[in-house]
């Protein structure tokens, strides 16, 4: 058993290897191949469910450490309390793999295991958000920066590139379990994306923002004189990116401290102020409070007025999930915010753009909304100052880079000190501005109509993977429940 927790452990380390800080992504096609072939040995469904709970918990406690440091300092919970927080979120995200490792082990048996194993790890990655409130880095999102496999992202989502990644080490673990030949057949599903349209490579912007990345000190070091201040630079600022040359939309971030637009007349001004001089809108996070008094977190196209109240939540930043209910909040804004209720797309340069806040990038099925309602160009604004200098930040524009690979869109990123980029619909950054550098850029980019599958149809990879394994599950129990067929005696016996 040590030898199998071992390989469980491997797995866990691979997937921790695949991204920031490290980002050794060749990794990822053999990342879960130890464990494949730690359950392909392992017959007792309990142990099944303890090796992959284990490469779950190296997983997450070696790709997330940062969440700790961030209840510590910004929730006022403290070292013990930020990090006792970070081991039970460990513990409870962790169920997920002593899932797969249950369910894999009973399918690696049969002719079909590897296909089916790949959608299970594909299925179960899609419901991390809705069962436990958080979401991050998918396997697939390791293929950002390579070519073949991100063909799949417009067509499946990051998914169908987890599921290449996951089918590669199921046909590799089949080798060293010694399989028949025909369990590694499947490997040649791993060529589809041969099959699929390339990447664009000729994409030609046709527009321009104004990004704005402040630097502003973190919400519980704002005074009354800082944030006077902060709203001057925000200004001057976007005053110096104009001077370079003309812009379709200003874009300020989601700033550290709340901003109330409606109830702010010197922040009004401001903004007015930047979007005469530009003459074109201001984009900047707000919060405002609705019927009842609740706050929401909100992107305001100033002075349209049209706005996006944000849907996805940031766990422990902007509410606290009922199980961690001892847990601070890191906002230092009074209550829960309350979500909104859906999109809402906003006009930019005589198009329409959609644009998602912070955490919402990690929320694939939300952000291809926008796509799918008509915006031709996604705006992400975010703070990013919580992370401190931790791997997190680099591991938040993974995530914003895959859906740009997934709609095909431009993405134009504000952050209020890192990192703002432009990102073009192949998933590669265009443009960046240094982390923790308060300044501003004049950055082009560009608009796309054009609708992928995965924007038009979301999760059908998903659902039919669902059924897929179910029906493998089925059948690989099916000699459980099958009668054998009693022999008929032969004349000797008669």
């Amino acid at each position: 058993m040590l030898i199998r927790i071992l390989l469980a452990s491997l797995s866990g380390l691979m997937l921790v290897l695949l991204f920031p800080p490290f980002g050794i992504a060749l990794l990822a096609p053999l990342s879960l191949a130890p464990l494949c072939l730690a359950l392909g040995r392992e017959f007792r469904p309990a142990a099944r469910f303890a090796l992959g709970y284990v490469s779950g918990l190296v997983l997450w406690a070696g790709v997330c450490w940062w969440i700790a440091p961030v209840l510590a300092v910004h929730g006022g919970m403290g070292v013990f309390g930020g990090w006792g927080s970070f081991v039970l979120f460990c513990l409870l995200k962790s169920l997920h793999y002593g899932v797969f490792g249950l369910l894999a082990g009973v399918l690696i048996r049969h002719w079909y295991g590897p296909p089916s194993i790949a959608l299970l790890w594909a299925v179960l990655e899609r419901t991390q958000e809705p069962l436990t409130l958080f979401g991050w880095l998918m396997l697939g999102d390791a293929g950002i920066d390579m070519g073949l496999p991100l063909r799949m992202a417009p067509i499946a989502g990051v998914y169908g590139i987890s599921f290449l990644f996951a089918l590669t080490a199921a046909c590799f673990s089949a080798i060293l379990l010694k399989q028949p030949r025909t369990h590694v057949l499947w490997a040649l599903l791993t060529l589809l994306p041969a099959l699929l349209p390339p990447l664009p490579t000729s994409l030609r912007s046709q527009a321009h923002a104004a990004l704005v990345q402040p630097n502003l000190p973190t919400a519980n070091e704002v005074t009354t004189e800082l944030y006077a201040e902060a709203k001057a630079h925000l200004v001057r600022l976007s005053l110096d990116a104009l001077r370079e040359g003309p812009a379709d939309v200003v874009v300020w971030p989601e700033t550290p401290g709340p901003m109330f637009y409606y109830e702010d007349p010197d922040l009004r001004a401001r903004v007015n102020e930047v979007s005469a001089a530009a003459n074109a809108p201001v984009l900047l996070g707000t919060i405002w409070r609705d019927r009842t008094g609740a706050p929401r977190n909100s992107a305001l196209l100033a002075p349209s007025g049209v706005r996006y109240d944000k849907m996805f939540l940031v766990p422990f930043g902007e509410y606290v999930p009922a199980l961690f209910s001892f847990v601070n909040q890191v906002s230092d804004e009074a209550g829960a915010y309350t979500p909104g209720e859906g999109i809402t797309l906003v006009p930019v340069g005589g198009r329409k753009a959609g644009v998602f806040i912070c955490y919402e990038s990690a929320v694939g099925h939300h952000v291809r909304q926008f796509a799918a309602a008509g915006a031709s160009v996604f705006f992400n604004i975010s703070n990013d100052g919580y992370f401190f200098r931790t791997p997190a930040r680099e591991q938040h524009l993974q995530l914003v880079r895959m859906r740009a690979a997934e709609n095909r869109r431009w993405i134009v990123r504000a952050t209020n000190n890192g990192i703002t980029a432009v990102i073009d619909p192949s998933g590669t950054i265009r443009e960046q501005i240094p982390s923790f550098d308060g300044r501003s850029a004049r950055v082009a980019f560009g608009y796309v109509d054009e609708v992928t599958l995965f924007s038009l149809a979301g999760d059908w990879f998903i659902v039919f993977g669902a059924l897929a394994v179910v029906a493998a599950l089925i059948a690989s129990q099916r000699p459980n429940y099958v009668k054998p067929r009693r022999r008929q005696p032969t004349a000797e016996h008669r």
